[in-house]
């Protein structure tokens, strides 16, 4: 596992966390931010998880 895959899952859980506190107090500001971030740390770690592939074609896995 590289950076970018645990920096990307981490923002996804946190994005998780603001969109449902967004949720549960009524906050659609919170709640959309929270749901950016999810998009945000998907794709960062999507990224990282291509970095991780390519790494293993490179080494003939």
């Amino acid at each position: 596992m590289n950076t970018e895959q645990v920096k990307g899952r981490a923002e996804e859980a946190v994005g998780k966390l603001k969109e449902v506190a967004g949720h549960v107090t009524g906050d659609k500001s919170l709640e959309a931010k929270g749901l950016a971030e999810q998009v945000i740390g998907k794709t960062r770690s999507t990224a990282g998880d291509i970095v991780e592939d390519v790494k293993d074609v490179a080494k003939g896995r």
